[in-house]
């Protein structure tokens, strides 16, 4: 049963006509009685909870902080007009609105309630329980219940680096259109005969096809398709940390998207690995255009995990995952404990078979220290910030002497530097 504020207010207005009852131990019994019969009667006239059923419709997966609506049927199976409040409980991070509906169901009826979510975490977001409380015709009191209507809604990566899509893409077809100068055998594909300029290798003349026109031709080339890309996303605990308002392995899932958008588009296979202590995801390679939904699908559910990386298991899960000679995109952070002792052991056996990149992230705010000079304290902060700044210069001298890329950017141009560093290679057959 449940009492609404009539009830309370009813039941005040009873206390004030005590009061000024000259006979107010009569009149209490009276106005207690009064109020017992009224809110019994009214809980007898009220809506079943148990015959109402409801059912969920709508969009099973969104970007980050994209609304989405979703429909909540609500049928009276009763002999009795419903008069209903509907609250439809979801998680906070859900960001449901409404979150209360008051619905009118005549008996044999349905009504639609509509709930807009604006999700706020990544992840699958479900409904907690739907609380029903039917009134009364006089709105004293009624009747009370819980339903279960189950639904799972994916909230995907935001993929805000899509507005650098367009750029990259049109980067990528100047990549493809350059000629390579390099023989067949040097890793490149074959495209046309052209015209004989100045500069171009005389290895690369088609003499059958310049005997026949009677000019001098030559092959042009493009870089190969069907190379190897893989994304690998450390989860651990340096995955955790904000640069803004964003955790870092949320910036590494745009990077890695962005990547992957474009490497499908030039009909390369990429795969993706999330690795901490242990392997949290493995999605085999594709060059299927598809392939991009099933990578934010599986990014959605990948959360930081307060442990150190091992990277001997993750050039372990590399390995695994691909035989041929690939480009990895190790997405990580450029600290001492990190790389020095984490990553540099196994790096040698990474970069034997493959190319590696390193894609971290720097924090903007740290060239902000570094440039303050306004008090004692900001001097001090400058200098740590600096220190800190010089130690992260010596860990990318120290990965490129052995071989690696490394890409060190801040939030606003993390996504296209990866990318672009991915294209340079492209150009340059190091693929």
């Amino acid at each position: 049963m449940a009492i609404s504020g009539r009830a309370v207010a009813l039941a005040l207005c009873g206390v004030a006509f005590v009061l000024v009852s000259p006979a107010p131990g009569l009149t209490l019994v009276l106005v207690n009685l009064l109020i017992v019969v009224l809110v019994a009667a009214d809980v007898a006239f009220a809506g079943a909870v148990r015959t109402i059923s409801f059912s969920r419709s709508g969009p099973t997966a969104t970007r980050l902080g994209q609304p989405v609506p979703l429909v909540l049927a609500v049928t009276n199976n009763g002999t009795r007009t419903v008069r209903a409040q509907v609250r439809d409980a979801w998680s906070p991070s859900a960001g449901a609105q409404p979150r209360v509906h008051r619905v009118v169901v005549p008996a044999g009826e349905r009504r639609f309630l509509e709930t807009m979510l604006t999700p706020t975490r990544r992840g699958d977001r479900t409904p907690f329980r739907i609380t029903v409380r039917t009134l009364g015709p006089l709105g004293l009191a009624g009747r009370q219940g819980r339903h279960h209507s189950p639904w799972r809604l994916r909230v995907l990566p935001p993929f805000t680096s899509r507005r650098a899509l367009p750029a990259a893409l049109a980067r990528l077809r100047e990549v493809e259109g350059e000629v390579a100068i390099r023989g067949a055998g040097a890793g490149s594909e074959f495209d046309s005969l052209r015209d004989y300029v100045i500069g171009d290798d005389v290895r690369l003349i088609d003499w059958r096809t310049t005997a026949r026109r009677g000019a001098v031709v030559v092959r042009a080339f493009r870089p190969e398709r069907d190379r190897r890309v893989v994304c690998v996303l450390d989860t651990g605990r340096t995955s955790a940390g904000r640069v803004g308002d964003t955790p870092r392995l949320d910036h590494a899932l745009d990077a890695a998207l962005l990547l992957t958008a474009v490497a499908l588009r030039a009909g390369d296979r990429v795969s993706l690995i999330a690795h901490d202590s242990v392997p949290r995801a493995t999605l085999p390679g594709s060059h299927d255009q598809a392939y991009l939904a099933r990578v934010s699908d599986v990014m959605a559910g990948l959360e930081p995990a307060i442990v150190e990386a091992d990277h001997t298991g993750i050039v372990t899960s590399v390995l695994r995952a691909t035989s041929r000679r690939s480009l990895v995109v190790l997405f990580t952070e450029l600290a001492p404990a990190v790389i020095e002792e984490g990553l540099l052991p196994a790096l040698g056996t990474l970069t034997a078979r493959h190319t590696v990149i390193v894609a971290a992230l720097r924090d903007p705010r740290l060239d902000e220290l570094a440039a303050g000079r306004d008090s004692v304290r900001a001097v001090h902060t400058a200098a740590a910030a600096e220190q800190t700044r010089m130690r992260r210069r010596e860990l990318v001298e120290t990965l490129r002497q052995r071989g690696v890329e490394v890409v060190d950017a801040p939030p606003a141009s993390y996504a296209a530097a990866v990318t672009d560093t991915y294209l340079t290679l492209k150009s340059l057959g190091r693929l």
